[in-house]
């Protein structure tokens, strides 16, 4: 086993004073900054550590910095997103680095140079990995990794270029580094739960093989983690709109998708507290739904005619507390859909990205939850991609949740459907939150789940 490597970072103190109008322009326009809609005021840094140091070909800066915006009307001052940025320097950029750009630097100390999102280059991702498989601390940062599980050297590098909220290095079909982009302080679930899972030996999801961290003023922030990389996999999403495309029946495969999902479920009961949610918990729970379908009638005026049909299905929740009736509350996902599932050639399912929804405060995407939620944004992403088929196929939704609800309760011994009343609920809040997104962001989706809504406002589960 490696020896831990320490040595000490310094950094210019006029570099973000450099890159400040540069980020201001690049960083809105990346896929994962949290702010779009509302400009950049500024910059403040939290943290910059020199991992290749200046002067030469190549310059490599880690920066933890903080981008000030207004706030939105009504709400409360905020002290603005905190984004891990690795950042390159060099005198010109080479042509294969270009999608990497950022800009050209014309002030401070990096005055005459290229500045780039330094993940597009082999030698900054090398060097990550080299750090994880040497335990190292620079600076601030802290590479650490399982001693259990090996990482060979000269694993070649690639970005994933697909959108994402965070940005991913894959290393030889062996390795993936996520790379978390918007850092708060405190454990993140994406890999608390899978490191809980493999003390579990569940074989659902890739146990962390090593992790990135920084320690400052006393407090940790994850930062990145290293998983196995399941070679050949398919997107769930991709494969069910291939099966779809084709007319194909997608029930075998969903059925074991919901095995899966009983077997992630049930190892983290084991592994993590479970709560008992009792009339005073449910209330609070549906007092949340409650008030994200009032937020968002308000904003999109295609909800409003079915407000309250949608408001039945929370407050039956509530009927159904106050008679007595509890739920057991667990760590769960948190934001599960075909996207987050891969399939294997040998057709194993794995469940992946446990972050939860990043918009949400790390506080409350730990919290302990009913399994339904994640059961509820599974059967949200079936109607999904029935709707995107270019040839419908009418049932295939309806076929896919019955076969994953079936193949849940093999595992776990509970039918999500014996509970109507908690899954509508939980379906319900989903459907309203992705009315709100389509509105905002893909109108031309909006009618998706606006059928949902049709649904769901008059159905009466009982």
């Amino acid at each position: 086993m490696s020896e831990a490597v320490t040595r000490t970072a310094t950094t210019s103190p006029g570099l973000l004073a450099s890159l400040d109008p540069l980020l201001r322009e690049w960083l809105p326009r990346q896929r994962w900054f949290a702010g779009k809609g509302r400009p950049v005021t500024g910059f403040s840094l939290v943290t910059a550590t020199e991992l290749m140091p200046s002067g030469g070909q190549l310059a490599l800066h880690h920066l933890l910095v903080r981008a000030h915006q207004p706030s939105t009307l009504g709400a409360a001052p905020h002290p603005g997103d905190c984004y891990q940025l690795l950042i390159g320097e060099r005198e010109a950029l080479p042509p294969r680095l270009a999608p990497a750009l950022i800009g050209h630097v014309d002030q401070g100390p990096l005055a005459g140079r290229t500045v780039y999102d330094a993940l597009y280059d082999a030698r900054a991702a090398h060097l990550l990995l080299e750090a994880l498989r040497s335990r190292a601390r620079i600076g601030g940062l802290r590479f650490e990794r399982d001693p259990r599980q090996e990482i060979r050297e000269g694993l070649v590098p690639r970005v994933v270029t697909a959108e994402q909220s965070n940005s991913s290095v894959v290393y030889g079909d062996t390795f993936i580094l996520k790379l978390f982009r918007r850092i708060v302080p405190g454990i993140n679930p994406d890999l608390e739960l899978p490191l809980a899972l493999a003390r579990e030996g569940c074989p659902r999801v890739p146990a962390p093989t090593g992790w990135l961290r920084a320690e400052l003023a006393g407090e940790s922030y994850a930062l990145g983690v290293l998983q196995p990389f399941v070679q050949g996999a398919d997107d769930g999403w991709e494969l069910a709109l291939r099966e779809l495309a084709k007319g194909q029946d997608f029930g075998a495969e969903t059925r074991e998708l919901g095995r899966a999902t009983a077997e992630v479920h049930t190892a983290l009961a084991r592994a993590l507290p479970t709560v008992t949610l009792g009339h005073t918990q449910v209330q609070l729970l549906v007092d949340g739904m409650i008030e994200r379908l009032d937020a968002a009638a308000q904003a999109v005026p295609a909800l409003r005619p079915y407000a309250p049909g949608l408001h039945s299905a929370f407050t039956a929740v509530a009927d159904l507390a106050a008679e007595g009736r509890t739920w057991t509350a667990q760590r769960i996902h948190g934001d599960l859909h075909l996207g987050q599932c891969l399939r294997s050639p040998a057709g194993q399912w794995s469940l992946i990205d446990f972050e939860g929804e990043p918009s949400k405060p790390l506080a409350e995407r730990r919290m302990p939850q009913p399994p339904a939620r994640d059961i509820a944004g599974m059967l949200r992403s079936f109607d999904y991609a029935e709707h995107s088929a270019d040839v419908p196929v009418p049932g295939w939704a309806e076929t896919c949740r019955d076969a994953y609800c079936s193949g849940y309760a093999e595992v776990s011994g509970h039918d999500p459907r014996t509970d109507p009343v908690l899954l509508r609920a939980y379906e319900t809040d989903k459907a309203v939150y992705e009315v709100l997104y389509e509105a905002r962001h893909r109108p031309d989706w909006l009618p998706v789940p606006l059928s949902a809504v049709r649904r769901l406002a008059s159905s009466d589960p009982s």
